[in-house]
C-alpha cells in the first residue's frame, strides 16, 4: 500500500471519527431535551392534578359556582387524562359544558341586555337544579377514586 493510500485512509478514518463524535454530541442533546420535556410534562401533570383536586373540593364546599366549576373541571380533565375525562362518572361535567357552550363570556356577557342576562341566569339555575347532585357526586368520586385510579398520561 502506498503512502498516499495510507494517508487517504487515515484522513477518511479521521473524518468518520469526527462525524461519529458530532453525531454522538447531537444525540446527547436530543436525549437531554427529551429528559427536560418529560420532566416539564410530569410537573405540568402534577399541577393539573392538584388543580383538579382544588376545584373538586371547592365545588363540594360550594366555594365555586356549580356551572363554573364543572366547566373548569371538564377542561382540566381533558388536558390531564382524556380517559378519565370520558369516564361515566365525569359525564355531568361534559353535559354542563355543552349546555353552556353557547353562552357569551367576558365582554360579550357585559354587552348583553339585562333581560338576556336574566334569561341565561335562569338557564344556569335550571341546570344547577337538574345536575347539582350528579356534579357533587362526580367531584367526590374524582377526589376519592378517579384521580388515584386514572393517573395522568404523560
Amino acid at each position: 500500500m502506498s503512502a498516499l493510500s495510507i494517508g487517504l485512509l487515515l484522513a477518511g478514518l479521521l473524518v468518520v471519527l469526527a462525524l461519529g463524535g458530532y453525531a454522538l454530541h447531537l444525540w446527547r442533546r436530543v436525549w437531554a431535551q427529551q429528559k427536560a420535556y418529560a420532566s416539564a410534562e410530569s410537573a405540568r401533570q402534577q399541577r393539573l392534578g392538584g388543580d383538579l383536586r382544588i376545584l373538586a373540593g371547592s365545588l363540594l364546599d360550594e366555594q365555586l359556582p356549580l356551572i363554573e366549576g364543572a366547566i373548569r373541571i371538564k377542561v382540566l380533565l381533558d388536558n390531564y387524562n382524556i380517559q378519565l375525562s370520558n369516564h361515566a362518572h365525569c359525564r355531568v361535567f361534559h353535559t354542563l359544558f355543552d349546555a353552556t357552550s353557547g353562552i357569551p363570556t367576558h365582554a360579550a356577557w357585559k354587552a348583553l341586555t339585562a333581560a338576556e342576562r336574566r334569561q341565561h341566569d335562569k338557564c344556569f339555575s335550571e341546570l344547577e337544579l337538574q345536575h347539582k347532585a350528579a356534579a357533587r357526586k362526580a367531584a367526590r368520586w374524582l377526589l376519592d377514586e378517579g384521580l388515584q385510579q386514572h393517573p395522568a398520561h404523560v
